[in-house]
């Protein structure tokens, strides 16, 4: 089972890739909130069909899953607001690489509350696939103080809060199971989304913004539910902190994206960086599975 776990980590790591690229078109179209609103009416719209029997089982007795399942969905609203707004501010190829914060939190996480243990070696490498990741994020003047790209403060804060959020997310997947996990927080997310572009009066922008871009918001959403549902479901098969750390590399596939088709330039060592990150992901995930 950690096979297919490992597997869907990657599924996950391409979506992602794609669909945070079109994220980036999105919220410099048309804003965070109503990306955030149209991707949340997207994955409930889609998933209803296959979990509306499991639904009643949430407020019955289980209290536990409840727990967590709300406050996966409120870490998860924080975070991708964070997030978006990151990518609304700086360049994908720079701000998606300090979100490799995300490994170390979601690993501390799960070793103080689930008891998760890894191997020395799977430690070594999803630490130096960090640092890989990292490291392209750098700019290459570097002072007496360390000069970043334009976002990258509230990306590097995202990623912390991103990392608690996909730990919660992995949790909730374990305690009821991916696709009723992702369609709970999804309800959730569009609930809060919908409210505060109502109470801003933007619903009527919004439906103007859905008829002339939505050959970018339905792939989009698309890529961006695929992702989420590969990446629970990793997280219920694999630990979680391996399952973190091989998605993460999604950062990769956005990063060629950046460069290629928004014609971002990178520097020497973040080209290292991004090689490294590319072995290091392949290695993880060889020692994972074999283990």
């Amino acid at each position: 089972m950690t096979g297919i776990g490992i597997l869907l980590a990657f599924v996950a790591m391409i979506f992602w890739g794609f669909g945070d690229f079109m994220i980036q078109k999105s919220t410099r179209r048309i804003g965070d909130w109503e990306t955030l609103f149209i991707i949340s009416v997207f994955g409930a719209v889609v998933i209803f069909p296959f979990v509306w029997r499991s639904i009643p089982s949430l407020f019955m007795g289980n209290e536990l899953s409840l727990i967590v399942l709300v406050t996966a969905s409120l870490a998860l609203f924080g975070a991708a607001l964070l997030e978006f707004e990151s990518l609304k501010r700086g360049k994908i190829s720079v701000v998606e690489p300090s979100w490799s914060l995300e490994i170390p939190a979601s690993a501390i996480l799960a070793f103080f509350i689930l008891s998760e243990r890894i191997s020395g070696w799977q430690i070594v490498f999803a630490l130096l696939l960090m640092i890989c990741l990292i490291l392209v994020g750098l700019r290459g003047r570097i002072s007496t103080k360390l000069l970043f790209e334009k976002g990258i403060v509230i990306a590097l804060i995202a990623g912390i809060a991103m990392g608690v959020a996909n730990f919660l997310m992995g949790w909730a997947g374990r305690v009821s199971d991916p696709l009723v996990t992702n369609f709970f927080v999804d309800v959730v997310l569009l609930a809060i989304s919908g409210i505060y572009l109502l109470f801003k009066g933007q619903m009527h922008k919004l439906v103007h913004d859905i008829r002339h871009s939505y050959d970018l918001l339905i792939p989009m959403s698309l890529f961006d539910k695929i992702a989420w549902v590969a990446y629970v479901g990793s997280m219920s098969l694999a630990p979680i902190a391996i399952a973190t750390a091989l998605s993460e590399s999604y950062i990769i596939p956005a990063v060629l994206l950046g460069i290629f088709v928004n014609k971002e330039k990178l520097r020497l060592h973040q080209k290292v960086g991004l090689v490294g990150a590319i072995i290091c992901a392949i290695i993880l995930a060889l020692l994972t599975n074999s283990l």
